[in-house]
């Protein structure tokens, strides 16, 4: 994520700002059929909950200015759960919220040591950015060292969600029982009982290239 040492008027959409806290904890485990439990927030507002039904860690939000863009002191090791889902899902762009389409795909930034550009598939929880802000990306984030890993994608389908598993203690009451090292992929039994916080989506047509390569690529469509 971005760091506040970078010169820069420009925060991230996605960047979770302070004074936008974690709800209070009203999680409830549910009976569904015979052996399977769901969790739930006690006062569950259809919008826990992303478009396949798994349940979202409630983050608040800050006023939003007059372009729509959240308002504070950016916490800059922080994705904002929901802000992040609406533009993954979306297709929109991290930093401005914009639709990210460029003419041969989307554009999705990676450290330059993060992947394997030979493999044929990539899990990302990063979403994708707009033709506009691949610098601005590029320079904010210090692991992608002003020089990102690029990957110019025509396909990019959700795959799953990051997060924490939850069950039942033996006293009474749930707790985090297990964080998975990776994203779990939709249709997992473990989604009934997981709290996400990153949606992701699987690279599987895509060109590698460097910011260079891809901004000259673009400025020739």
């Amino acid at each position: 994520m971005p760091s506040p040492s970078v010169a820069s008027a420009v925060v991230p959409y996605i960047v979770q700002r302070k004074g936008e806290e974690a709800a209070p904890d009203n999680l409830l485990l549910k009976p569904i059929g015979e052996v399977r439990t769901r969790l739930y927030y006690a006062d569950e507002d259809p919008r826990d909950r992303d478009p396949r039904g798994v349940l979202y860690a409630r983050v608040s939000w800050n006023p939003l200015d007059d372009d729509g863009m959240p308002t504070g002191e950016p916490l800059w090791k922080f994705m904002h759960p929901h802000r992040q889902m609406a533009v993954m899902q979306m297709l929109r762009c991290q930093v401005c919220a914009q639709p990210a389409r460029v003419k041969d795909g989307f554009i999705f930034l990676a450290g330059p040591r993060d992947e394997d550009p030979h493999q044929t598939e990539i899990l990302t929880n990063q979403p994708p950015v707009c033709a506009k802000h691949v610098r601005t990306a590029a320079a904010l984030c210090p692991h992608m060292e002003n020089r990102p890993m690029v990957f110019l994608a025509r396909s990019a389908p959700l795959y799953g969600v990051s997060g924490v598993l939850y069950g039942r203690l033996l006293r009474g009451g749930l707790q985090a029982v297990a964080r998975p090292d990776g994203a779990v992929p939709y249709g997992h039994p473990d989604l009934t009982t997981f709290l996400a916080s990153q949606m992701v989506r699987k690279l599987t047509s895509f060109r590698v290239l460097d910011v260079e390569e891809l901004v000259q690529e673009l400025a020739s469509t």
